[in-house]
């Protein structure tokens, strides 16, 4: 029978938040042994991160050219003819996914067999005037449901007073550990073990909505971090350090100087989310080796995109950054059925989040759709010289900070495309983006190199950004491509 395949899909996590990596207080043990177990990829991105696009690319192999989504958008029908679950599905796997998925309409099965839903908190479930009964929350999210359920029906997941998006505050969770949604999420997989098809192979999505926000840990894990000594954000000399308008008292906040107790506060329980997840992915672990199945499942680890936590005193994603678009990315083979290289980190490659279907696909003996484009990581897992891409191109329509990045994982430049602001950091020199050089003659070649790739990139755009010799600033951007998502578009 082929290898089981399990993918862990994370929510928001920052790629250097693993003590495999050295980080000064994280906690990550089981992740750290998937590593050791298989390979970790230094240089992964999320071409366009936030949830919406990041999980358009992970379900299609696209990029975010081919499957439309540009920006973060709510309500856009997910009519792929492909797709990751979809494919394995027609191979002969029994396809699950559990947790977060994040498309619309919210309970569409995009080619798994079966979903155990919980989104997240997406606001536009949550009013129940703007949407129809059987888009309301009360009817798709299978964890709240079940939640009232254990704990009783006048719970809600918004009772810690906590926002779901882009918050500073932290607190921890009120009711027992169990009925956490990230030990829910492992609960309903252990219970799929038992449930799934034994005559068939198993490809499990296990979607944690964590660590995004609400930073609500449970009290032991919070704890283990609030009276330790935590690493201060790194800030560049191109942020800003005022804070005039004073938005670091806003609790829900993308920018500022946050109050230095709340600051604490939220990165504490920021990293007790992380470590939960990861006892829990213990937990997952130690079922699978008793149902006997540990050494013939294939584990990929990554996260949809990353978190500023605090980075040039930015915070939640969307941005450029590397706290915000760089991404913990592991391929494990605890049985060994890959041949990789283990316990070793594959530095010197761009990986992309379009790459994990493909990788997943290798890894099933499933063939990969022609119009997938990225690329498996497998031979680069097993040390072999393969062509690899050069760079990846990324974007987020972000109102007046939209942008486009250009990245190898040794330099990056960033074009805002409303203002044609310009940024270029040498990440070999300053990994932590202190600096930006783009007004350094000692980097104009350079930039001007990369600018150039960025025009080729944008060429035929409908958004207008170039017209062949140069960027054009000024452009409205659009959170996604009509051109790419026609069919999808006319039957709105």
């Amino acid at each position: 029978m082929k290898p089981n395949i399990l993918f862990i899909n994370v929510d928001q996590m920052r790629h250097d938040c693993l003590s495999l990596l050295n980080h000064s207080v994280v906690e990550t043990p089981n992740i750290d042994q998937l590593a050791l177990d298989g390979v970790s990829f230094e240089n992964a991105y999320s071409a366009t991160p936030t949830c919406v696009p990041a999980r358009a690319a992970i379900l299609t192999g696209m990029g975010q050219r081919s499957h439309g989504r540009v920006g973060y958008e709510d309500k856009i029908p997910w009519d792929y003819e492909r797709t990751m679950p979809g494919e394995l599905a027609n191979a002969g796997y029994h396809t699950q996914c559990i947790g977060k998925m994040h498309v619309y309409p919210t309970r569409k099965l995009c080619g798994f067999h079966n979903v155990v839903l919980h989104d997240g908190y997406m606001h536009y479930n949550r009013f129940k005037d703007r949407t129809t009964t059987v888009e309301s929350f009360d009817a798709t999210d299978d964890y709240l449901n079940w939640l009232r359920d254990k704990a009783g029906y006048h719970h809600d997941i918004t009772d810690l007073g906590l926002d779901c998006n882009a918050s500073t505050m932290a607190r921890p969770w009120h009711l027992p550990e169990e009925l956490h949604p990230t030990n829910w999420v492992v609960t309903q997989s252990i219970d799929f073990l038992r449930r799934r098809d034994p005559s068939k192979p198993f490809f499990l999505k296990m979607s944690f909505v964590r660590p995004h926000p609400p930073f609500d840990p449970p009290q032991v894990f919070f704890d283990q971090y609030i009276h330790s000594d935590l690493p201060n954000p790194v800030v560049g000399n191109w942020a800003d350090h005022a804070d005039t308008e004073r938005n670091g008292l806003n609790p829900v906040t993308k920018k500022g100087i946050v109050p230095k107790n709340r600051f604490k506060r939220a990165q504490a329980a920021y990293y007790a989310l992380i470590t939960q997840i990861d006892y829990q992915i213990g937990r997952f672990l130690n079922k699978l080796q008793e149902f006997g199945e540990l050494h013939n499942t294939v584990i990929l680890f990554a996260s949809d995109h990353g978190e500023l936590l605090g980075d040039h005193h930015l915070f939640a994603k969307a941005l450029p950054y590397e706290g915000s678009a760089k991404i913990p990315f592991i391929i494990s083979d605890p049985g060994n059925h890959l041949h990789l290289n283990k316990g070793t980190v594959g530095s010197d490659h761009i990986i992309e989040l379009r790459d994990i279907m493909p990788t997943l696909l290798d890894a099933a003996g499933v063939p990969v759709p022609a119009q997938v484009e990225g690329k498996s990581v497998l031979p680069l897992a097993r040390g072999k010289k393969t062509h690899w891409r050069a760079y990846i191109h990324g974007e987020h329509a972000y109102g007046a900070d939209s942008y486009h990045y250009i990245t190898n994982g040794k330099a990056k430049y960033i074009w805002f495309s409303q203002t044609g602001k310009e940024q270029f950091f040498d990440l070999e020199e300053d990994p932590d983006e202190l600096n930006n050089q783009a007004d350094n003659p000692e980097y104009s070649e350079r930039i001007v190199y990369w600018r150039k790739k960025l025009i080729t990139e944008l060429v035929g755009r409908e958004e207008g950004y170039t017209d062949g010799q140069k960027l054009i600033a000024g452009r409205e951007p659009r959170t996604y491509l009509k051109e790419a998502l026609q069919p999808v578009t006319n039957s709105l």
